[in-house]
């Protein structure tokens, strides 16, 4: 099993670096569903579910709605039966989409928190406990 890319390489010639995606997830609407046919209840939901997460910020730079909707597709039907070949497709498609850490890795994307506002939380969460011995 080959070594997955480091984040630092060495070379002079490797790939820039990690891909940072927000850990909020993306924001807004979810692009139009982009498959022919109607669009199953479960489908809409988890169409929803998966344009929230973080990795649809990279998705979406890369124009992979259809490969999402695919997904999305195989996954629900996955969920409903026990059959393998579903199974095997839709952990293929998590692989390739990002979805678990180990995809994650190899695509050299990670999740990036919010440092900023982070740091506005515990510097808020400081004054008021300033203030309270003051008191």
């Amino acid at each position: 099993m080959p070594n997955p890319p480091k984040f630092d390489p060495a070379r002079r010639n490797a790939r820039v670096g990690p891909l940072r995606l927000p850990a909020e997830g993306r924001q807004g609407d979810p692009p139009p569903w982009p498959l022919p046919g109607r669009q199953t209840k479960a489908e809409k939901a988890a169409w929803e579910q998966l344009w929230r997460t973080p990795q649809a910020v990279a998705w979406e730079r890369l124009g992979w709605t259809r490969t999402v909707a695919r997904y999305c597709r195989v996954m629900v039907r996955a969920e409903l039966t026990t059959e393998p070949p579903l199974l095997a497709q839709a952990t293929a498609l998590e692989d390739r989409l990002g979805l678990t850490p180990k995809a994650m890795r190899l695509l050299l994307w990670e999740i990036a928190s919010d440092e900023v506002a982070e740091q506005r939380r515990v510097s808020s969460i400081d004054d008021v406990r300033r203030r309270i011995k003051a008191v």
